[in-house]
C-alpha cells in the first residue's frame, strides 16, 4: 500500500489486487509533472526492462556467468520491474488490467480446452 503524498510516500506490503497495483502506481506517477510517458515511450522502456530481465535469467540459469564487477541483481527485481512498466503503459492509456486479465484468460480457457493433459 502507498501512503502519504510527496516525499514521504511509503510502500508497505500487502495483497493487492491488479485495480489497486494501478491505483498506487497512478498514485506516485501523479506526483511528478511528466506525468506518463508516451507509449512508444513506454514500450521503448518495456523493451529494456525486458532485456534486463533476459540477462538476469541468463546468468541465473544460462550459461553466461556475471563478470566480477557487474552488479548483483535478482530475477524478482527485474519482474517486478517488468510489471511496474506495463502498469504505468495499462494507465497511461486508459486500460483495466484486472478485466483484461479476466477476458484474456477465459480466452485461454476456451481456446486451450483439452490442448494439454490433465493432472
Amino acid at each position: 500500500m502507498v501512503t502519504g503524498n510527496g516525499d514521504n510516500v511509503r510502500c508497505e506490503k500487502a495483497d493487492l489486487t491488479l485495480k489497486e497495483m494501478q491505483k498506487m502506481v497512478d498514485d506516485y506517477i501523479g506526483q511528478f509533472k511528466v506525468g506518463y510517458f508516451s507509449p512508444l515511450a513506454m514500450l521503448a522502456r518495456l523493451s529494456e526492462e525486458v532485456g534486463e530481465l533476459a540477462r538476469e535469467i541468463n546468468h541465473h540459469y544460462g550459461e553466461k556467468p556475471k563478470k566480477a564487477d557487474e552488479p548483483e541483481n535478482s530475477v524478482d527485481m527485474e519482474l517486478a520491474d517488468c510489471l511496474f512498466i506495463l502498469v504505468c503503459f495499462a494507465n497511461s492509456l486508459g486500460i483495466d488490467l484486472e478485466s483484461s486479465f479476466y477476458k484474456m484468460m477465459e480466452k485461454f480457457r476456451v481456446r486451450d480446452a483439452g490442448r494439454w493433459e490433465l493432472k
